[in-house]
C-alpha cells in the first residue's frame, strides 16, 4: 500500500509539472523590461516570449504581436522553443505509459513484471521531459541575466526574469521529482526459490521377495 501510494503521489506530482511545462512555454512573460535606471518608463510594461512580445499600457490594455519569421529568430530562441515542445510531448508520453503501470489501474493486471516496468518506463520519460524544460528555462534566464549585466546593453532595453521562467522551472522540478518516485514506487523482487521436492518414500521390504 505504501508502495502504490507512493506511486500515485509521484504521478499526480509529474501531470502538475507537465501542465505547468505547457502553461509556461503557452506564456508571453519570459522577460520583461527593466526600468530601473534613469530613465523610468511608467507608461506601458513589455513582454517577450517564446512565441510573441506584448505591450500592456497603464490602462490595462494589453496588445499582443506574434513574431512574423520563424528564420529571423535567434537559434537559441529556436531552441528554446524545440526544448519546450519536446518536454510537452515527451510528458504525454509518459504519461499514458505510467498510467498502464500504476497499481489502481487494471491493465497489464496478469503480469506484474511488465506492469512494473511500465510505470518505472514512464518516470523515467517524466525525468528526461523535465530536464528538457530545465534546460530550455535555464539556458533562457541565463540569456537574460547576461545581457541585463552586459554594459554595452542600453539601459532601456534590458530585461529581467517573466513570470513564465519562474513556472518553467518549479513546474520541470516537479516533473523530475514526480518521475523520481514513480521510479522508486516499485518494491523490490524478492527472491523466488523453486519449490522442494519431496523424495518418494522407499517401499517397505516384506518377506515376499525373498524365495
Amino acid at each position: 500500500m505504501a508502495s502504490g501510494g507512493l506511486q500515485l503521489l509521484g504521478f499526480v506530482m509529474a501531470f502538475l509539472g507537465w501542465i505547468g511545462i505547457i502553461i509556461s512555454t503557452a506564456m508571453p512573460q519570459w522577460k520583461m523590461a527593466s526600468y530601473a535606471g534613469d530613465n523610468i518608463v511608467t507608461a506601458q510594461a513589455l513582454y517577450e516570449g517564446l512565441w510573441m512580445s506584448c505591450a500592456m499600457q497603464s490602462t490595462g490594455q494589453i496588445q499582443c504581436k506574434v513574431y512574423d519569421s520563424l528564420l529571423k529568430l535567434e537559434s537559441s530562441l529556436q531552441a528554446t522553443r524545440a526544448l519546450m515542445v519536446a518536454s510537452i510531448i515527451l510528458g504525454l508520453v509518459g504519461m499514458f505509459v505510467a498510467v498502464i503501470g500504476m497499481k489502481c489501474m487494471k491493465c497489464m493486471e496478469d503480469d506484474q513484471v511488465k506492469k512494473m516496468r511500465m510505470a518505472v518506463f514512464g518516470g523515467v520519460i517524466f525525468i528526461i521531459s523535465g530536464l528538457a524544460a530545465l534546460v530550455a528555462t535555464s539556458w533562457y534566464g541565463n540569456r537574460v541575466a547576461r545581457a541585463f549585466y552586459d554594459p554595452f546593453t542600453p539601459v532601456n532595453t534590458r530585461f529581467e526574469f517573466g513570470s513564465a521562467l519562474f513556472i518553467g522551472w518549479a513546474a520541470s522540478s516537479l516533473a523530475i521529482l514526480g518521475g523520481s518516485f514513480l521510479c522508486c514506487s516499485c518494491p523490490r523482487r524478492e527472491t523466488s526459490y523453486p519449490p522442494t521436492r519431496g523424495y518418494p518414500k522407499n517401499a517397505s521390504s516384506t518377506g515376499k521377495d525373498y524365495v
